[in-house]
């Protein structure tokens, strides 16, 4: 990659915990792609662990990270600007099923944000699959425990770093679209998959969101890529745009894979973009 003078080298880093659709397979490609796209902002509407975000090797002036799940903002927003405080909350947590039933039985509004942080981090790295909703304690057979902090410290000291000066959203994913949205912004959208809505909460994302996600990103003045499982209702909503397939291997926990195809839509195929205007 060529570095102009809106780009800049940044360290890629792991995200601090598995999400469910964490994009590990996938990332490699998007931040290929990601790469060829002249942008002065780079905004994620559904950030989640940061699976894309954290893997990329380079990034404008401007980052916009968004997340509808307030415990992910809070997360990255103690990280940003408390790093050494929260360090000090998680410095006695040990690997312990009692403890992780404790804590998710637990109401984060009852808690301080550095409790509220490390909470949820601990659950995030314990839960089975990485799921966000309907957690269950997971085990790993033949690894040492999953919550090991001298592990887990240099990992999110990174993270710490990397979270410099990046700008935290806690919006729908339409309003924040519409909040930065303009010529020079490049938008990474990775919302639920279809079928799997409910997988981050109930009330967050509603399947009737990706015929308006559709509509909005053709009035979109920058450029955008979005990720999601390819079946034949997304190739139908998303109709117009250019269809890049992913062959994939579905696994959780572990497990046996299944293959799987995802799709990877843009708002152009192939054609050489333009070299976005520094004014806003």
């Amino acid at each position: 990659m060529v570095y102009t003078e809106e780009m800049r080298a940044v360290s890629p880093t792991h995200p601090p915990a598995a999400w469910i659709g964490g994009k590990r397979q996938l990332a490699s490609r998007l931040v290929g792609m990601i790469s060829t796209i002249p942008h002065v902002t780079y905004a994620e509407p559904f950030v989640g662990m940061g699976g894309v975000f954290f893997r990329r090797p380079a990034a404008p002036r401007s980052e916009v990270i968004n997340d509808r799940n307030g415990e992910v903002v809070n997360l990255f927003r103690i990280l940003q600007r408390h790093y050494p405080q929260f360090m000090d909350t998680l410095k006695f947590q040990i690997t312990s099923r009692r403890e992780f039933e404790r804590l998710k039985a637990c109401d984060p509004a009852t808690l301080t944000d550095l409790e509220r942080a490390a909470r949820f981090l601990y659950l995030q790295k314990l839960a089975f699959g990485g799921k966000v909703n309907g957690q269950h304690f997971g085990i790993s057979h033949g690894q040492s425990a999953r919550f090991n902090l001298n592990r887990l410290a240099p990992m999110l000291e990174d993270v710490h770093e990397r979270l410099a000066g990046v700008v935290l959203e806690n919006l729908d994913w339409s309003d924040f679209i519409d909040r930065y949205d303009r010529p020079g912004t490049l938008f990474y959208l990775d919302p639920p998959y279809f079928g799997s809505e409910d997988d981050y909460g109930k009330t967050l994302f509603g399947r009737d969101q990706f015929a308006a996600m559709a509509e909005r990103l053709k009035r979109l003045q920058g450029r955008f890529i979005l990720s999601i499982n390819d079946v034949p209702e997304i190739r139908e909503t998303f109709a117009g745009f250019a269809f890049h397939q992913a062959e994939l291997t579905y696994s959780v926990g572990g497990g046996k894979g299944t293959a799987a195809r995802e799709l990877i839509v843009t708002d152009r195929n192939g054609s050489a973009p333009t070299k976005p205007s520094t004014r806003f």
